[in-house]
């Protein structure tokens, strides 16, 4: 059992329908917003190869990951004092701009303007990752994991079905006098501002704001219980924090001195490194033994099978995180990324048994998100919660953007193997850090 000061919801039957409510929205927005993240993505390479020509279309897609890990910084800090809703809101309000800018930029073929536009296209991804954080504001502790990987597991949804949406988007503007490919991104736009008007107005209310308030009026029974006594210098640092406007230096200065927040965000960094460089050149490896009449559906097939390894079984995950602790899902995340990369890595071009090397990865990447997010939001006061989770997500996209950026120079120095190796290397101080004895009286660790 997490042993946070801040927890608000501990039984407490006027919480409860809040969460549940708080909860159904989530899952509804979810639901849209990854329908307008991904239908938006699944064209956007070919679009930006027609505007800026294929050399940099990849670099267009990156945008979009940059742009989601930085728009964090805003976003967080919005919540930081105003609560979850209106940084979800302005989150899904920057990528519904992100989207027309991109539509703008096809229609005069504009390149700074498209870059312009998947930069604040990102918004989308940076709401939907914010979005499993405000799960558990008010989620009992048993319940955080599971809770925390409902939402997860609800972004499949429009994940999945979204690029079946592509083409008949398409259709659909080009009567518009719109350009092809641009159409999936005018359909993002109107999801992004359908989200955001829902939580605007419905997410009511706010479980942020609501679980601080709890957990100010619980203060004083917490300082009563000796056991669970914080030192005085680390109730002060976040209420000096907070007076600051918990940026990232100030959230930086929480987690370090917070064993289990450091490893939650280690554990969301190194997993989303691990598999973004892996599955980032998968495509290209089998491009070596496949034709051009069918790369594309067997990358297709494997692609599929490494997302339903990521999502379809988030549910479970998080029930073993409730169960079996954090430190040990993340501990089997990580196994499961070092027998991914094993598998994958020695998989040659049999087709099938790299399948099941990215299933695997898709499966760690499940274990390290789910167990190391319910950690870190558990061992941070609710006063600076917010700014530390945004600075997990900053440190996630831009470690995953590195990553995607430095496998293709590695695949093309020393090839997919080594690939596999340094990516499998790269856990070892994750495993480290999640087998260092735990200090006695930690208020911020798991029993």
């Amino acid at each position: 059992m997490a042993t946070d000061l801040t927890a608000p919801a501990r039984n407490r039957p006027d919480v409860a329908p809040i969460q549940r409510r708080t909860l159904r929205l989530l899952f509804g927005t979810q639901i849209i917003g990854g329908i307008g993240v991904t239908i938006g993505i699944s064209v956007g390479a070919l679009l930006a190869a027609r505007v800026a020509g294929t050399a940099v279309a990849g670099l267009a897609q990156s945008a979009a990951v940059v742009g989601g890990a930085l728009l964090a910084v805003p976003v967080t800090r919005i919540m930081n004092g105003r609560g979850r809703r209106p940084g979800l809101a302005f989150a899904y309000l920057a990528g519904a701009l992100g989207a027309v800018l991109v539509v703008l930029a096809t229609v005069s073929r504009s390149v700074p303007l498209l870059f312009l536009g998947m930069l604040l296209f990102g918004g989308g991804t940076a709401a939907n990752l914010q979005a499993r954080y405000a799960a558990v504001d008010l989620a009992e502790p048993a319940r955080r994991g599971r809770q925390l990987s409902l939402i997860v597991w609800a972004t499949t949804i429009g994940a999945v079905t979204a690029p079946n949406f592509a083409a008949l988007a398409d259709r659909t503007t080009s009567g518009w006098g719109l350009p092809a490919l641009a159409g999936p991104f005018a359909f993002s736009a109107a999801a992004f501002v359908l989200a955001a008007v829902v939580l605007a107005v419905l997410l009511r209310p706010d479980p942020l704001l609501t679980a601080r308030r709890l957990a100010a009026a619980d203060t004083p029974v917490a300082a009563a219980v000796p056991d669970v006594t914080p030192p005085a210098e680390a109730v002060a640092a976040p209420a000096r924090t907070a007076r600051r406007g918990a940026g990232m230096r100030a959230a930086w200065q929480v987690v370090r001195a917070r064993p289990a927040a450091r490893l939650g965000i280690a554990a969301v960094a190194v997993g989303h490194v691990v598999m973004v460089a892996v599955m980032s050149m998968t495509p290209v490896r089998l491009g070596e033994s496949h034709g051009d009449a069918d790369v594309l559906r067997v990358v297709g097939i494997v692609l599929s099978v490494h997302i339903a390894g990521m999502y379809a079984l988030s549910p479970v995950v998080g029930w073993l995180t409730d169960r079996l602790g954090r430190r040990a899902v993340v501990l089997g995340g990580v196994g499961l990324l070092l027998a991914a990369c094993a598998v994958a890595g020695t998989a040659g071009h049999d087709t099938p048994l790299l399948s099941v090397g990215l299933a695997l990865l898709g499966l760690g990447w499940s274990g390290t998100m789910v167990a190391g997010s319910t950690l870190l939001s558990e061992s941070v006061p609710a006063a600076v919660r917010p700014s530390v989770q945004g600075f997990s997500d900053l440190t996630m996209g831009l470690a995953g953007a590195g990553a995607a950026a430095l496998s293709g120079f590695v695949m093309r120095a020393a090839g997919y193997p080594v690939l596999t190796l340094l990516a499998a290397i790269a856990v070892v101080p994750l495993v480290a850090l999640a087998l260092r004895p735990v200090p006695v009286g930690a208020p911020d660790e798991e029993d």
